[in-house]
């Protein structure tokens, strides 16, 4: 697959950016030949308490840090400078205006188990393409066990490239990436510990976490 015109869009609350992020991300944009990935930093999700994530700007930021340096990766605020929830649709029409070519939605395969309940979700599936992140040896998923049957019953499968084809065109892929035991929620639980986060963020991370002394359980980010 050639990296012309072909971006990726991983979208998240990055609420710490972690080292699983930046290797899953990675694998997929040498696996699909990606010019580039955009890391979209969700301000307020719909599917998750404003009351346990950082400020977006405090989220950005350790984006912006753990990215720095690799030609390949950048970071978004668009999802925080539009203001209100951070609907996944807007984000894809946004990114197809300003980063034209093919699209890649790169989203976990847990995340991607839910879609039928984010907005308008039958419209972003006809939008673009999407990579779903499974574990190394994960068998391919089906997807009558994600998606109801009216939207199942549009899909084809490819056996060539081993993806499921929308009349769009866009494609459903499966990519395993490296398993690394590493969550934003544990990172969170270690800082409320008072532990050592220390080889799971990028060091400039784990410094600007300190330093503004985020998921404390004395302060509030």
């Amino acid at each position: 697959m050639t990296a012309a015109k072909r971006i990726g869009l991983f979208g998240g609350t990055f609420n710490p950016v972690h080292l699983g992020h930046l290797r899953a991300a990675e694998e997929v944009r040498m696996a699909f030949g990606l010019l580039k990935v955009v890391f979209m930093v969700s301000a307020i999700p719909p599917h998750k308490d404003p009351g346990r994530i950082a400020g977006a700007e405090h989220r950005y930021t350790m984006t912006r840090m753990a990215l720095d340096g690799n030609p390949y990766f950048e970071v978004s605020d668009f999802e925080m400078k539009k203001k209100g929830v951070s609907y996944s649709i807007d984000t894809v029409f946004w990114m197809k205006k300003h980063y034209p070519g093919e699209l890649f939605f790169i989203v976990g395969l847990d995340a991607f188990r839910e879609i039928a309940t984010w907005h308008r979700y039958d419209e972003l599936l006809a939008l673009c393409h999407f990579v779903i992140m499974t574990r190394p040896g994960y068998h391919r998923f089906a997807l009558e066990d994600v998606l109801p049957a009216s939207i199942t019953n549009r899909y084809t499968y490819d056996r060539r490239h081993d993806s499921f084809i929308h009349p769009s065109g866009n494609k459903i892929y499966h990519q395993s990436v490296t398993l690394m035991d590493i969550s934003s929620t544990n990172i969170r639980e270690l800082l409320h510990e008072n532990r050592p986060i220390r080889y799971l963020v990028p060091r400039s991370v784990e410094t600007y976490i300190e330093d503004h002394r985020l998921y404390r359980l004395d302060l509030k980010p």
